[in-house]
């Protein structure tokens, strides 16, 4: 009988479920559940950088995740189900009771967004991040030296400090906090009790300043300096950490029963989205995964003999275990990518929505299929009319900052830039300069690492972006200069997780083998185009200068 893995993948807006044969990776059944209170944009205020999300919301779509793709399935599937893990987006974590029970699940706080998950990119924690950077400058140890020595609004101490500062209730009632990728192993096994939980080492390493060297988490003396509503909570998280091909436990009967399984599917520690899509898309040792979506998370792993000391500067952390255990895990990533060409369809398609959608020239019906077509069709058209543009017609020249940026060198105060505007502009030629700009801000990341030393072999896409528009892909092939291979799977997170999965159940001794038993490969290959090339590469300089100036213009008092 053929034994089965359950991959699940919780991103910004969704959960997905992916069902695959452990012996093959051949999918089986596969379900993606929206988050109903996130869709409807509560606890949320993205003009102040806030971005919450309720637990529910990851509860609910677990169940009914896991049950739709199920039910895609041959009847005998869920009995024989063995594994199952978890990827999430990061860092995002909640404060818990004493039972590890997430605030906003208690009565008193269910419409708290304090005391829910906050998202990865929730950017309330500037202040914070920047006072965590000052301490660590002058600290005896540098708590930021294996998180590219600089800490950011997006990770877990800035967020934690932010929350317990900005609210008084939450403050008294916490005693702990958890990763998303750790609560939800930790639900469904029946343990959630904080000195419990298995705590993610890629989560613990790339967000929280935990090394296993000084000890964990950064001194009681460091944090406490820092604030001292930080007392306590050091020895109230975790000293040790795990990587994924660790088992947490097994399902507890009462989640065996909600999800439609059994108690005998051995469940793995959580890891974040971009790392377990690395494994899912076949990454080697110098091997720079890409996961290009509303943002990107670039991954590559590396040996311990060619990192030996190295510490990379500006990336989101090199953590020993974080991707493939036995080696070094190196983050970085761009804080908005599918973002930027999102922003620029909202603002091309304003008078759809406040002129043609409000019309009384035609009926209702008729209106909103407009509309919908329109919608549908802005950013496929302006793709193919920007491909058509001869680069030399266009001074149009753009940053990718338009969500602050993540690496290299993170900075949330910096802010997207257009310059090279003429009254000849079109909007194609500025969809394709935001398309270079994302491009550009990835040739920052690899020059990033060839500067340090860090050798990128091959590029590895994954993602819907990768798949669905080979006018970005064959751009950033030619800025790069590097070939892109596309991985097949249209589901790489999830299908990273169903790996680890298989392996905590015991089927194969290490994820490398998961990885060559299961792997489906590559669906396509972009060649930098020569032509391009020396082009981009002028071009890359002129990004440069425009960054430069804009930063150092404009936010670097700030």
């Amino acid at each position: 009988m053929s034994k089965y893995v359950i991959g699940l993948d919780y991103g910004s807006d969704s959960c997905r479920a992916y069902i695959v044969d452990a012996a093959t990776g051949a999918e089986q059944g596969t379900a993606v559940k929206y988050y109903p209170r996130w869709m409807k944009g509560l606890y949320c205020q993205p003009t102040a950088n806030q971005y919450r999300q309720h637990p529910k919301d990851y509860v609910e779509c677990l169940e009914g995740a896991v049950k739709e793709a199920l039910a895609k399935c041959d009847p005998s599937v869920a009995a024989n189900v063995i594994g199952m893990s978890f990827d999430t987006t990061g860092s995002t974590p909640v404060f818990t009771d004493k039972e590890g029970t997430p605030l906003a699940l208690l009565p008193e706080f269910a419409e708290n967004p304090n005391a829910m998950f906050v998202l990865w990119k929730d950017h309330t924690a500037i202040q914070e991040a920047a006072e965590i950077n000052e301490l660590c400058a002058k600290w005896e140890i540098d708590y930021t030296s294996y998180e590219g020595g600089i800490y950011s609004s997006e990770w877990f101490w800035a967020k934690v400090l932010h929350v317990l500062r900005a609210d008084e209730k939450v403050r008294k009632a916490a005693y702990s906090v958890v990763e998303h990728c750790d609560w939800l192993p930790a639900l469904i096994c029946g343990d959630t009790k904080p000195e419990n939980i298995k705590r993610s080492r890629c989560a613990a390493g790339h967000k929280a300043m935990w090394l296993e060297k000084w000890g964990g988490l950064p001194s009681e003396k460091f944090l406490t300096t820092l604030d001292p509503l930080l007392a306590g909570y050091r020895d109230r998280l975790y000293r040790d950490t795990y990587t994924s091909d660790t088992k947490v436990g097994y399902l507890t009967e009462e989640w065996a029963k909600r999800l439609g399984l059994t108690t005998n599917v051995a469940v793995g520690v959580g890891a974040f989205d971009c790392h377990m899509g690395a494994v899912g898309a076949e990454a080697t040792p110098n091997a720079l995964v890409r996961v290009i979506g509303t943002s990107t998370c670039d991954i590559l792993l590396s040996s311990y003999e060619e990192m030996g000391d190295k510490l990379v500067k500006g990336i989101c952390g090199q953590v020993d275990g974080s991707v493939v255990p036995g080696m070094m895990g190196l983050e970085a990533g761009q804080s908005a990518f599918g973002d930027v060409y999102a922003w620029f369809k909202r603002i091309m398609a304003w008078p759809i929505e406040e002129l043609i959608a409000k019309s009384s020239l035609i009926d209702e019906a008729t209106k909103q299929k407009l509309v919908d077509e329109a919608m549908d069709k802005i950013v496929p058209v302006l793709s193919e009319q920007a491909a058509a543009i001869d680069p030399k017609e266009s001074m149009v020249i753009a940053t990718d900052w338009m969500n602050g940026r993540r690496t290299p060198d993170a900075s949330q105060l910096v802010k997207g830039s257009i310059t090279g505007l003429t009254l000849g502009t079109t909007a194609p030629m500025m969809f394709r300069a935001l398309v270079e700009a994302t491009a550009f801000g990835s040739k920052a990341i690899t020059d990033r690492f060839a500067d340090e030393k860090v050798n990128i072999e091959s590029v590895i896409g994954i993602g819907g972006i990768s798949l669905k528009s080979p006018f970005v892909m064959q751009t950033m092939a030619d800025v790069l200069n590097m070939p892109i291979k596309v991985a097949k799977s249209d589901q790489a997170c999830a299908f990273g997780a169903a790996m680890f999965a298989a392996v905590v159940a015991g089927v194969y001794e290490k994820v490398e083998d998961a990885q060559k038993a299961m792997g489906q490969g590559f669906a396509k290959e972009y060649l930098p185009n020569p032509a391009n090339v020396a082009m981009y590469a002028e071009l890359y300089k002129e990004y440069q200068k425009l960054g430069k100036i804009t930063e150092e213009t404009f936010y670097k008092s700030l």
